[in-house]
């Protein structure tokens, strides 16, 4: 089987295919441009930095989500997975745990967070939807009643330079974020768990009859979510110095819009994580153009959800015309 990617590079070069690859590259470019005409602070180095590190919290998260939408499954619980790794650090680390230490036992809670989520998906034959959506109750249930409602603040300093660090100039949730697409896009784009991540999404009858695991691999890609969720509940507590109850309350909202709007497709099988990539700075920069053009919060929300409705739209109607 070859991933959807290698087959357009295969395909006759076409203005849909050109639209596919390149489509929301180009949308990203006049969004740019477009803002840069209308703010002078817009293209600021201080500001892009800005953009990007504001992206990396949603941008891990979407990560995971990808992997799970091309299996043709979605995850609710990824805010309440962030959330309760969070505190629980949080807490761990003001108790005195190594930094190391309470690092692997929240990536531990979201792996099994996320374990428990795909065997209900694999061997509860519970609909994602519902499945995930028990286990965002459960979590953020599980949070409260840990805080008792209230936050967890003054974290080491060492634990703290995940949010607040660098690496030379680039800080240091770029640079996690960074490396963590990387790894990610070489497992799917050059492994067999790649494949079969297609596979699963694109056909799951024809991958049972090759032979693959497809109950083992959906607990995988849950698992992987899990972590990605964790990570990014870890870095995003470093960089506020505070573990709030209500931490991550709509970032499985913000994780879906940026795999959706990178053109994955919910039917799964097809999609790739530059895309994500792609969508997650697209939401991030014109949530940031918005605010320096001063428009209301509530005015970006509808703005959100047009751009996000305008791409399910956009996909749609190319994968239309291409058949």
């Amino acid at each position: 089987m070859t991933a959807p990617v290698e087959q357009l590079r295969s395909a006759p070069f076409t203005l849909n295919i050109f639209l596919k690859r390149f489509g929301l590259l180009l949308v990203y470019a006049l969004l740019g441009l477009g803002l840069s005409l209308l703010s002078d602070r817009f293209l600021t180095g201080s500001n892009q930095i800005n953009i990007l590190r504001q992206a990396t919290i949603s941008g891990i998260v979407a990560i995971g989500m990808t992997l799970v939408i091309l299996t043709a499954g979605i995850d609710l619980s990824v805010g309440s997975i962030l959330a309760l790794s969070a505190v629980i650090t949080a807490d761990l680390l003001k108790q005195g745990l190594p930094v190391f230490l309470a690092v692997l036992i929240a990536l531990g809670i979201g792996a099994l967070m996320g374990m428990v989520n795909g065997l209900m998906i694999a061997r509860g034959k519970i609909p994602p939807f519902i499945a995930t959506l028990g286990m965002l109750t459960v979590g953020r249930g599980l949070t409260l009643m840990y805080t008792q409602g209230k936050p967890f603040t003054g974290l080491p300093d060492t634990f703290r330079f995940l949010g607040t660090g660098s690496i030379g100039a680039i800080p240091m949730p770029i640079v996690i974020a960074a490396a963590l697409f990387i790894l990610v896009t070489v497992i799917l784009t050059r492994t067999r768990f790649g494949e079969y991540i297609y596979l699963i999404g694109d056909n799951p009858v024809a991958a049972r009859l090759a032979g693959i695991n497809t109950n083992r691999m959906i607990v995988f890609v849950y698992m992987i979510s899990g972590i990605c969720s964790a990570l990014a509940g870890l870095i995003l507590i470093a960089r506020l110095d505070s573990a709030q109850p209500v931490i991550g309350v709509g970032y499985e909202f913000s994780a879906i819009a940026a795999v959706v709007v990178g053109g994955t497709s919910f039917s799964g099988g097809e999609g790739t994580l530059f895309g994500t990539l792609l969508g997650t700075l697209l939401i991030e920069t014109l949530s940031n153009g918005l605010n320096l053009l001063n428009v209301s919060q509530l005015w970006e929300q509808v703005i959100k959800g047009v751009v996000i409705a305008l791409a399910l739209l956009f996909y749609k109607a190319i994968n239309r015309s291409s058949k």
